[in-house]
C-alpha cells in the first residue's frame, strides 16, 4: 500500500455483514489500526494483519472531543509513512464517525490520498429490526448531541431514530430533552445490538427510557410520529394549503392589511386566557394566535418578500447576540444589568448597520404606536429607567401620584383636566411598574372582577322580577358587598 489512508467500515456488529471489499482490504494489509476494539466484529476479523487500536486515547481524555483530535492526528501521522495506513471503524465510515471526517479533512489539506471503503452502517439492521422503510420519513440523530440540547431539533410528525444511547446518564438527559417536545408517555422502541445474535427490541414509554440496565454503545431508540399531527412544519403546510389554488376562498382573499384586526383579536384572547389562568384555553388560543403568524408568513412567501425561515433565523441570531451571558462567557449580576447590556448591544447593532452616533434616534423610537396606552406608557418608562431616568425609590413615585391628583382638582377647564388626568394615569402606571405589576393586566382583571360582581346584581333583579332601574343604590351596594365576600 502507498502513502495515504484507507478507511474501512467494519459494519454494525455482525461479522457476516462486513463487505467483501472491506474484508479484502483488511486481509491484504500488514497492519490495521482500529478506532476501538469494543466492537462485536473485531474478534472475527481476518487473520494475518497486526491489529492496533486507539482504545488508550479514551482513557487519556475527559471529553470525546480530545479523543477524536488525538486519533485523527495519529492516523494522519501514520498516513504520511511510505506504506500509509489502514484505519478501520465500526459501521459505515461516514455515519456517526467524527474521527473519519477529521482525518479526511486533514488528508485533503496535506494532499494525502484517502480512500473510503463503505460498510453497512448501524442504521440498516435497526431498520430491519423495526421493519421500517426510511423513505416513509425518518430522522436520525445522535443521542450525545440531543442530550445536550434543551429542546430537540426534531419534527414530531416524522419518525426519529436516536442512535448511540451509551448509558443511563445519557438516556436520562436525552429523555428530558425529548420530553420538551413529546408527551411523557410517548412510545419508544429501544433496539440493542441490532443484526447480531444478541439483538433485543424493547417497547416502553419515553419517561422510562433511562430505567434500562443494558444500555450501551450498540443501543438506539426509535420514536414513532405523534398520533395526531402537531409539528410547526405540518401547521405551515396546512396554512399553505388553505392559501393555495383550490384552497379556502376566505383565506385566499386575506392580505396583511385585512388580517390586522384578527391578529389583535387573537392577541387579546391569549391575554384573556392568561388573566383567567385557564391553561386549556391558553393552549387553544396560542394555537389560534400562531395561525395569524403563519398566515402573514405565507402571504409574504407568496409575494416574494420573505419566508418564515427568514424571520426565525433573524430572531434566533438576535436572541443569541443579545444574550452573551447565556450563549458565551459574559456574566451579569442581575436582570437590571441584562437590560443595560441589551441597550448597549442594540447601539452596536445600529452602528453595524451604518447608523452613526451623530444620527439621532430616540430611545423610545421602537415602542410600537399600536400598543394599548397603558402598555405603551409602561414600556416607555421601562426604557428610560434602563438609562437612569428614574426615581431612586418608590417614595417619590407615590408623592408624584398625590401631586398629580391635586393638580387635577385645580384644573380650570376640560383641556387642563384632560392633561392633568393623563399625567395622573401616567404616574399610576409608573407606580405599578415600581410594584412589579403590569397596569394593562391589572386593569383588565379589575374590569372582569367588576363584571362578575355586577352580574350578581343583575341576576338578583331578574330572579326578583324587577328592573335594575327599580332597585335602590343601597340594595345594589348590599349585593355588591355580598358578591365581594363570596369571591
Amino acid at each position: 500500500m502507498a502513502q495515504g489512508v484507507t478507511i474501512v467500515g467494519l459494519g454494525p456488529g455482525n461479522p457476516a455483514q462486513i463487505t467483501r471489499e472491506a474484508w479484502k482490504a483488511l486481509e491484504g494489509a500488514d497492519e490495521v489500526y482500529l478506532r476501538t476494539t469494543q466492537h462485536p466484529s473485531v474478534p472475527s476479523l481476518p487473520q494475518g494483519p497486526r491489529y492496533e487500536s486507539f482504545d488508550a486515547a479514551y482513557e487519556r481524555h475527559a471529553q470525546y472531543a480530545g479523543v477524536y483530535e488525538e486519533i485523527a492526528e495519529r492516523v494522519i501521522d501514520l498516513a504520511r509513512r511510505e506504506q500509509g495506513v489502514v484505519y478501520a471503524v465500526p459501521g459505515h465510515p461516514l455515519v456517526g464517525e467524527t474521527t473519519v471526517l477529521k482525518v479526511l479533512e486533514r488528508a485533503e489539506a496535506e494532499g494525502l490520498p484517502a480512500r473510503v471503503i463503505a460498510g453497512v452502517s448501524l442504521i440498516e439492521p435497526i431498520l430491519t429490526a423495526l421493519r421500517l422503510d426510511p423513505f416513509d420519513g425518518l430522522q436520525v440523530a445522535d443521542a450525545m448531541i440531543l442530550a445536550h440540547k434543551h429542546h430537540p431539533n426534531l419534527d414530531p410528525d416524522v419518525g426519529a431514530l436516536v442512535v448511540q444511547v451509551y448509558g443511563r446518564d445519557i438516556a436520562a438527559d436525552l429523555k428530558l430533552t425529548l420530553m420538551n417536545l413529546y408527551p411523557d408517555d410517548h412510545p419508544v422502541v429501544v433496539v440493542r445490538a441490532a443484526g447480531t445474535r444478541e439483538e433485543a427490541v424493547t417497547r416502553l414509554p419515553l419517561h422510562a427510557l433511562d430505567r434500562q440496565d443494558d444500555l450501551d454503545h450498540l443501543t438506539s431508540a426509535y420514536l414513532p410520529p405523534l398520533e395526531r399531527p402537531g409539528s410547526l412544519a405540518t401547521y405551515q403546510d396546512v396554512v399553505a394549503a388553505l392559501r393555495a389554488p383550490g384552497g379556502c376562498p376566505w383565506d385566499r382573499e386575506q392580505t396583511h392589511a385585512t388580517l390586522r384586526t384578527h391578529l389583535l383579536e387573537e392577541s387579546y384572547e391569549v391575554l384573556s386566557a392568561l388573566d383567567a389562568d385557564d391553561m386549556a384555553d391558553l393552549q387553544e388560543e396560542l394555537g389560534d394566535l400562531l395561525l395569524q403568524v403563519f398566515l402573514h408568513a405565507q402571504i409574504a412567501t407568496e409575494d416574494g418578500d420573505f419566508k418564515m425561515v427568514d424571520s426565525v433565523q433573524q430572531v434566533i441570531e438576535k436572541l443569541v447576540r443579545r444574550h452573551p451571558h447565556v450563549f458565551s462567557d459574559e456574566t451579569v449580576a442581575d436582570s437590571d444589568e441584562v437590560l443595560l447590556h441589551w441597550e448597549q448591544i442594540k447601539r452596536q447593532e445600529r452602528a453595524a448597520r451604518g447608523e452613526s452616533e451623530e444620527t439621532f434616534r430616540s430611545l423610545l423610537a421602537g415602542v410600537p404606536l399600536a400598543l394599548p396606552a397603558l402598555s405603551r406608557a409602561l414600556e416607555v418608562q421601562r426604557r428610560v429607567a434602563r438609562v437612569g431616568f428614574d426615581w431612586p425609590d418608590v417614595g417619590p413615585v407615590k408623592a408624584k401620584v398625590i401631586e398629580e391628583l391635586g393638580e387635577l382638582e385645580e384644573a380650570a377647564d376640560d383641556a387642563s383636566r384632560a392633561a392633568e388626568l393623563g399625567d395622573l394615569l401616567f404616574s399610576l402606571v409608573n407606580l405599578a411598574r415600581w410594584y412589579g405589576l403590569d397596569p394593562e393586566s391589572i386593569l383588565r382583571e379589575t374590569v372582569e372582577r367588576f363584571g362578575r360582581r355586577f352580574a350578581v346584581i343583575e341576576r338578583h333583579a331578574a330572579e326578583s322580577g324587577h328592573n335594575l332601574e327599580d332597585m335602590t343604590l343601597d340594595e345594589m351596594d348590599l349585593l355588591w358587598e355580598q358578591a365581594k365576600e363570596s369571591e
